[in-house]
Parts: C-alpha cells; sequence; structure tokens
C-alpha cells in the first residue's frame, strides 16, 4: 500500500545507497582536479545572468553548482561548515568524504562500515605531531607567514605569493588575535597588475567628498546615518515631502538614446516631442505657484533637518544614501564634511572601526554614539579618488587595495586573498602548525593502518579503508601536477616507514623532500576539521537506507 502523497518518491535499500554514493563520489570528482598547487580552475557561467567566474576556490564553486541529489548536497554543506570555521580546505573535505565513501561502497555489503576508531586515530597523531611556536614572535610570524604561502599556493596569486603571504600576515597581525575579519576592508580597483596592490593602514571607502566641503579633515566627529530614500510623490499636483529626507531637491538625469530606422522615423519623434512640450507647459503654468510654496515648505523642514543634525557637534556626516544639494550647501555653510551614498556595507564598516553607531533620527544627540578619527582625507587609487580615514577608534582597521588586470583576475584574487587571512587568523587562535604537501596525510594514514593490525575482527577492514582514502589525498596532488602519483606516494609511503616524519610532495620538482626545508605548512586546525567534517559526513550518508522526497508545493488556486 502507498502511504506517500501524489508525486512523493521513495528510495529504498539497495537504491538508496547506490544513489548518495553515485552523487557523493561524482561531486568529489567534480572538485579533485581543483586540488593542490597545481589544480585546475573552473568557469562558472551564469546563463541567467551572463556573469562569468574562473575559479578554483572550492567553496565558490560547490555553493554555484545546482544538485538535485541529496548526498552531494550534505557533501556541500559540511564544505560550508569547512569554509565557516576556518576559511579554506573545502574541496580537501569535500574530496576525502567522497574517497572514504568510495572506499566503503567496497565494503557495505559486508558489514556496516564505521570510521569512527580511524579517525579518532588520526585526529590524536595530528594532535600530537603539531608544533607552537606562538611564545617566539619572529618564529611565529615565519609559520604564518609560510601557512599563507601553502593557501596561496594552489591560487591565483601563487606567482606572487611570498609579497601577498606576508601582505596577509601584517593585515592580521594588526587585529591583535582576534578572527573579526570585518576590520580587514578589501577595495578592488581595475588597473595595473597584481604586485601594484597594498596594505593601507586606515579605513578607505570607495566613495567621494560632496563637492561644496573641504576635502581634508583633521580631529573629526562622525555622525553615520541611515536616511530614507528618495520620497518625492506627485499625485494629482500633491508634492509631499518625507520628514527624514536628505535628498530632495537633486534632479536625477539619466541619459537616454534612442535608435531609428531612417529620418521619416527621427521627424516623428521631433513632431511629437514638441506636442508633448506644448502640453506640459500649459500644465506647468497652472501649478507652478503651488509647486514654488510646496518647495519653499521643503526648504524649511530641511533646514530644520541640517540644524538637529548639528546639534550633535560633529563635523562629519556620512550618510548611507544620497544627500542632495540643499542639505550639502547647509553642511558646508555649518563647516561640516558631507559623505553621501555610503551604502549598507561601508557605514556598517564605517561604524566598526570607527567606534560609531548608525542612527535614523535625529531629535536626541545625548543618545547618538559619533565615531572618532585622526583626519579624513581623499587620496588616489589608480585613476579614482577614494576616501581614507586615518587614526580610526579601532586602531587594528586596514585596507588591502587588490589591482589587476580584469575584473575576474581581481575578484579570484579578492576570493584567494580571503581565504589566506581567514587561514591566517584562526592559526592565530589555535597557533600549532603541521607539514604541508600530503606529510601530515601519509603519517595518519600509517598510523591509521598500524591500528587496524591490533583491530579485531571485520572493524579492521574499515579501518585500513580510511588510511587507503587518506593516502589518496597526496596521490590527487601527484595526479594534478602530471607526476607518477604511484612512485611518489609509494616513497613517501616508505621514507615516512623509515622515520622521515617531515617527508612531503615537492611539487616543483616532482620529488619527495623536507616540507621543513621547504617551508610548506599547514593550519593544523584546517587539517583537523577536513578530517573530523569528512568522516563525520562519509558516515552519515552510509547510515542512509531510504530517501524521502517529498511532494513539490503547488501553489493555491485563485
Amino acid at each position: 500500500m502507498n502511504i506517500f502523497a501524489n508525486e512523493a518518491t521513495q528510495e529504498r535499500a539497495e537504491n538508496a545507497r547506490l544513489s548518495s554514493f553515485v552523487g557523493a563520489l561524482a561531486l568529489g570528482d567534480l572538485v579533485k582536479s581543483t586540488l593542490g598547487p597545481k589544480g585546475m580552475n573552473k568557469i562558472l557561467h551564469s546563463t541567467t545572468t551572463g556573469d562569468i567566474t574562473v575559479t578554483n576556490d572550492g567553496a565558490t564553486i560547490l555553493k554555484s553548482v545546482p544538485l538535485d541529489n541529496a548526498a552531494a548536497k550534505i557533501l556541500v554543506n559540511i564544505s560550508k561548515v569547512q569554509d565557516d570555521e576556518v576559511g579554506d580546505g573545502t574541496t580537501s573535505c569535500c574530496v576525502l568524504a567522497a574517497e572514504l565513501l568510495r572506499e566503503a561502497e567496497k565494503l557495505v555489503t559486508t558489514n556496516r562500515v564505521s570510521f569512527r576508531i580511524a579517525s579518532k586515530v588520526a585526529l590524536d597523531v595530528l594532535d600530537k605531531n603539531a608544533r607552537d611556536n606562538s611564545s617566539n614572535a619572529e618564529a611565529f610570524r615565519k609559520d604564518l607567514v609560510n601557512i599563507a604561502r601553502t593557501t596561496l599556493s594552489s591560487k591565483v596569486l601563487a606567482a606572487d605569493k611570498d609579497y601577498f603571504a606576508n601582505l596577509a600576515v601584517d593585515a592580521v597581525l594588526r587585529l591583535k588575535g582576534s578572527t573579526d575579519l570585518d576590520h580587514i576592508q578589501i577595495i578592488k580597483k581595475p588597473g595595473g597588475q597584481l604586485t601594484d596592490s597594498y596594505l593601507d593602514e586606515g579605513f578607505i571607502l570607495d566613495k567621494k567628498i560632496s563637492t561644496n566641503g573641504n576635502k581634508s579633515l583633521k580631529n573629526a566627529k562622525i555622525l553615520i546615518a541611515n536616511t530614507c530614500s528618495l520620497t518625492y510623490f506627485r499625485f494629482h499636483s500633491l508634492l509631499t515631502v518625507h520628514e527624514n529626507a536628505m535628498d530632495t531637491d537633486k534632479v536625477k538625469v539619466f541619459g537616454a538614446r534612442i535608435r531609428v530606422g531612417g529620418t521619416a522615423a527621427l521627424a516623428e519623434l521631433e513632431r511629437a516631442e514638441k506636442v508633448s512640450l506644448t502640453k506640459n507647459t500649459r500644465i506647468q503654468s497652472a501649478h507652478f505657484a503651488h509647486s514654488t510654496n510646496c518647495f519653499r515648505i521643503m526648504q524649511e523642514k530641511m533646514k530644520a533637518k541640517v540644524a538637529k543634525i548639528q546639534a550633535h557637534g560633529i563635523n562629519c556626516f556620512v550618510n548611507r544614501q544620497l544627500v542632495y544639494n540643499y542639505p550639502e550647501s547647509l553642511f558646508a555653510e555649518a563647516g561640516i564634511m558631507c559623505i553621501e551614498h555610503a551604502d549598507f556595507e561601508g557605514v556598517e564598516r564605517l561604524a566598526l572601526v570607527t567606534g560609531g553607531e548608525i542612527t535614523s533620527t535625529f531629535d536626541q544627540p545625548e543618545m547618538v554614539k559619533l565615531g572618532h578619527c585622526d583626519l579624513i582625507e581623499e587620496v588616489m587609487v589608480g585613476e579614482d579618488v577614494l576616501i581614507k580615514f586615518s587614526g580610526v577608534a579601532a586602531g587594528e582597521a586596514c585596507t588591502v587595495v587588490i589591482r589587476g588586470a580584469t575584473a575576474q583576475m581581481i575578484d579570484e584574487a579578492e576570493r584567494s586573498l580571503h581565504d589566506a587571512l581567514a587561514v591566517i587568523s584562526q592559526t592565530v587562535k589555535e597557533p600549532r602548525v603541521t607539514y604541508g604537501g600530503g606529510c601530515v596525510e601519509m603519517f595518519m594514514a600509517n598510523a591509521v593502518d598500524d591500528e587496524a593490525k591490533v583491530t579485531k575482527g571485520k572493524k579492521a577492514i574499515a579501518v585500513e579503508s580510511f588510511a587507503h582514502a587518506l593516502r589518496q589525498l597526496p596521490t590527487i596532488l601527484a595526479d594534478n601536477a602530471g607526476y607518477d602519483s604511484s612512485d611518489l606516494v609509494a616513497q613517501l609511503r616508505a621514507a615516512h616507514y623509515a622515520g622521515q616524519s617531515n617527508m612531503g610532495l615537492d611539487m616543483q620538482e616532482g620529488k619527495i623532500a623536507s616540507m621543513e626545508d621547504l617551508g610548506v605548512y599547514e593550519s593544523y586546525k584546517l587539517k583537523r576539521q577536513v578530517v573530523l567534517s569528512a568522516s563525520e559526513a562519509a558516515e552519515m550518508i552510509l547510515r542512509v537506507d531510504d530517501i524521502l522526497r517529498s511532494t513539490p508545493r503547488k501553489r493555491d488556486a485563485h
């Protein structure tokens, strides 16, 4: 008997497992070619908007791919957790989970597979072999730079990884232990080359100071406001002005362009324009006196509004939306610098770094917290004029200006730099580091193999399969670089069994080498989260014996 509503579906037992395996393995195979310093890029093309993104960032790829498989969506979700927790390692997390499922597929018919024993051993070994140099500032900074270099090695910034690694470390160390990356503003400006990018101490806002005011201001007391948008309505010659509007006297003119097929059509357009102007002149004459009176009332309200703002004792006013000509002139007369159209993200970051609060009403000045900084001035970035806030209340605030030849390159550079910033900030919080280049995966795999030898029963097979899945990560690194992965991984495994526990894959030379000598390090927290998330996700998918799809929601008939 069918107990489900119409169009609801059910996949049971072997079909459910097969569907889960196929979806997860397909997603892992999709992103594994992007893994490592020699990984490939993916082009993400939106047929709806026409936008094109060129990236090898796992988080960007996974969140952009439309999926209809439940298990694949689970892997996407664990990758999001990885990105939120650490900021990098999303591809490794997805690939390891897929490889665990590939191994489990061979065992699922013989025994219920559990990776808990193996994952515990792997995490214990990882914990014992991580090192902490946080007590030595110079050595710890070197670790951070090495981690940033490793992170950027697989990104578009790989050619300039030394430059951007130091830039990222300088930015994060200014946070003084905080992981709040909102204090680091990233501005993208096309032009120049990637190495023209730089770190600026202070906060840079991608806006301009109003034309009527001063272009420089010392000891700024800043009121950050969120006023209403344009509320300028005409209904039957009735003009209404909103109480909080600061943008009610500037005419917005957006240029229009009309194409015609011949001179006859052009003549018809000109004739229609003349007729329209004649009609409008009659209407405007009838309502001119009324409109003039309305504008006079509006100006009086605006004067009162500016007076309320001035009563806060400020010398700089920043508005989220537009500030039009008349209030601009009033601010200029009062000696108040005016910055308009700072948008949502702009005012929120500015409030954060200057210590102010965003306000929407101006009737209680004593309740408003102003922002402060030592200097506001205009600066040139490329060919654009921006506003720089120096000496802000949050002294750790800074701005990274990214330059580049194309919009796609700059966008990918921003994603790459954000990953590096996130990993470094998490490493400052959890300062332990491990070796990269497949070294730590091989070390964990060998330890798990040793555990399999002393594990009784069929559980030993699952433990051994976990070790094999871990070895797939250095195998994929070598494959993506075009090297003989079987030979390299065999050499690496033998080196570790011989006690050379710092050996990993040198992807530049195609051989095994000391990761300590090469300076290839990764965050302990990143590696731990990869193993933890991948093993939990794989085990969750393995325990599925039914997939129930609900009936699509239908709109009510009107």
